[in-house]
């Protein structure tokens, strides 16, 4: 690889997805999104002059016929026990309807955000098949390879054989050493698809502090001389935020909640179906959907907070995401302990 042709250095990864959509989506492209989905890949299309196309991610009891794959035999509908993202899927027949003649780009989030899910190589090579089928450029979004939990493993689609060539992977120094404030993020690449963020970049912001730079630089060479070993701050961070991952679905499931266990990632989303059969009618706008009353709800009357997972989603199928509303859990101790006591207030206000 060399650092003057195959690494771009971002004002962060919104930084680099800003300027790889400027750069290589153009007026009347199609670009695929799938949802539940980081919300800016829409904004970012369109700001381009492209088409957003959506397909979502169903968990695998809503996907009639499609074999449950390994890590996804456990959910609610099948034995009661907790779902998981590694349950949720791509229809693979939907998928590959959704390349025209017009696709330019398919958005891929591994882990994702909202929804904490980590693309297996299975799922990955059906994605590597259709781009190189219908020649599309893929843009991957792994701000969160380093978060990745239970033995999963974090593949980058860019290391499949014939996708180097055809992939802009992003990476992101606040998500990998939890600084976000630093701003520094990089897109790596083939020299025929970087030369065009080079000129965007350099015709937009132009450079990103060097101090900022020097310190990622600094903090990955130390990186370098611990990896894998217990001092390595990768192992430390995986280690805690999967212990702040466990505490928080415990708490939530103590008041009738239903994470979705995620795969990586610092967030999960919650089911909460049951307290849409029990309180269909919170305040709100009449087309206001489900989810987005509930968390205004939750805030005045329990003091907590969280994101409606139907703002992550195009607005035609926020419907079918409007049970689910989504938690960060890479909070300090004392604000974990500060949720758990709401949590047991709130779960004795439900006791009879």
């Amino acid at each position: 690889m060399e650092p003057l042709k195959n690494v771009l250095v971002t004002v962060g990864a919104y930084g680099a997805l800003f300027t790889a959509f400027q750069a290589l989506v153009d007026e009347g492209d199609e670009v695929i999104i799938i949802e539940p989905y980081f919300d800016c890949y829409e904004p970012m299309t369109l700001m381009a002059g492209g088409r957003p196309v959506f397909v979502p991610l169903k968990p695998v009891r809503m996907l009639s016929g499609l074999q449950v794959g390994r890590g996804a035999q456990r959910s609610p509908s099948q034995d009661g026990e907790l779902d998981y993202s590694s349950s949720w899927q791509l229809d693979p027949t939907e998928l590959a309807s959704k390349f025209t003649s017009r696709t330019k780009a398919l958005v891929l989030n591994t882990p994702s955000n909202p929804l904490g899910k980590v693309f297996s190589k299975a799922e990955l090579e059906l994605m590597a098949s259709l781009c190189q089928q219908h020649d599309v450029v893929c843009i991957s979004d792994e701000v969160y390879q380093w978060l990745v939990f239970d033995g999963n493993q974090h593949i980058s689609i860019a290391s499949l054989p014939g996708m180097w060539e055809r992939t802009l992977t992003i990476g992101s120094a606040g998500k990998t050493f939890s600084a976000t404030g630093w701003k520094v993020g990089w897109v790596l690449g083939p020299d025929q698809l970087m030369k065009h963020l080079r000129t965007v970049h350099q015709n937009s912001v132009f450079h990103c502090p060097t101090q900022a730079q020097a310190a990622v630089a600094w903090s990955f060479e130390r990186e370098q001389q611990h990896f894998g070993q217990p001092s390595s701050y990768f192992v430390q961070l995986l280690q805690a935020t999967q212990h702040k991952r466990d505490h928080v679905t415990r708490s939530l499931q103590s008041v009738g909640l239903r994470p979705v266990i995620p795969q990586g990632s610092y967030f999960l989303i919650t089911d909460i179906s049951d307290f849409k059969s029990k309180m269909p009618n919170l305040p709100g706008a009449e087309d206001e959907a489900y989810d987005r009353r509930f968390v205004k709800w939750m805030i005045k009357n329990k003091g907590l907070s969280a994101i409606p997972v139907s703002i992550f989603c195009s607005v035609p199928h926020q419907k079918h995401f409007d049970h689910y509303i989504r938690f960060c859990f890479i909070k300090d101790e004392a604000t974990l302990q500060a949720m758990d006591k709401k949590l047991q207030k709130w779960k004795a206000e439900l006791t009879p």
